[in-house]
């Protein structure tokens, strides 16, 4: 877990890494993560905002020969099959395999409960919305499986949201990653990401804390 936090919040310098140690395969690498991120609803917990922030400011430094272009499009190929990935596992193993054996044991229940109320209040749209909610995201489009939501229908949330948060992502990450007081305070910078993102999060939480009005007599 130490690892993982440290990943996160200094991921311009592990990207460089990244980038001087395997070259052109950076973009697969990263396409991987993206995609298991949100394909995988075992794997919650890795970068997702701050990754492609990350990358695309790298992208607009020349001194990396990275093409920015060529991260959208992978990133929102990554985004939108491993959401589809996700809603077919959970389709096929349905939402009570979450409740016993092996795979039920890796699942964060807290997490899965929070994106089962979200997906009821806001049905569809949830697959959009979710997408800009870490962990809810993840575990959004396997309520959706687990609830057989309209095949038709999903995608069309998944493509809309994937392309909306990609897009989002990459042009704050290449037009402002750069800058020197962004360069200076990444860590910062990842850490308002984060809590940016989490805002939907904790007041979707906050609401569902909220006993409900007493009914009129």
């Amino acid at each position: 877990m130490t690892q993982l936090i440290d990943f996160i919040l200094h991921i311009d310098e592990h990207l460089i890494t990244i980038v001087n140690s395997f070259g052109n395969w950076t973009y697969l690498i990263l396409f991987l993560m993206v995609f298991i991120e949100t394909g995988l609803v075992i794997f919650p917990f890795l970068p997702g905002d701050s990754l492609l922030f990350a990358a695309c400011a790298l992208a607009a430094n020349s001194a990396y020969h990275l093409n920015v272009w060529l991260f959208f499009a992978l990133f929102l190929a990554a985004a939108v099959i491993g959401d589809t990935v996700n809603y077919e596992i959970g389709k096929h193993l349905g939402l009570a395999a979450s409740n016993s054996g092996l795979f039920g044991r890796l699942i964060n229940r807290e997490k899965l409960a929070s994106a089962e109320a979200f997906f009821n209040k806001h049905g569809g749209k949830t697959i959009a919305i979710a997408r800009f909610m870490p962990l809810v995201r993840t575990f959004a489009p396997f309520v959706a499986g687990g609830s057989n939501m309209h095949y038709g229908k999903f995608i069309h949330y998944n493509f809309l949201g994937g392309f909306l948060w990609v897009t989002m992502c990459c042009l704050a990450g290449f037009f402002f990653g750069n800058v020197p007081f962004v360069k200076a305070h990444f860590s910062a910078v990842v850490l308002g990401i984060v809590a940016i993102s989490l805002i939907p999060v904790l007041i979707t939480a906050l609401r569902s804390r909220k006993p409900a009005p007493a009914e009129e007599q």
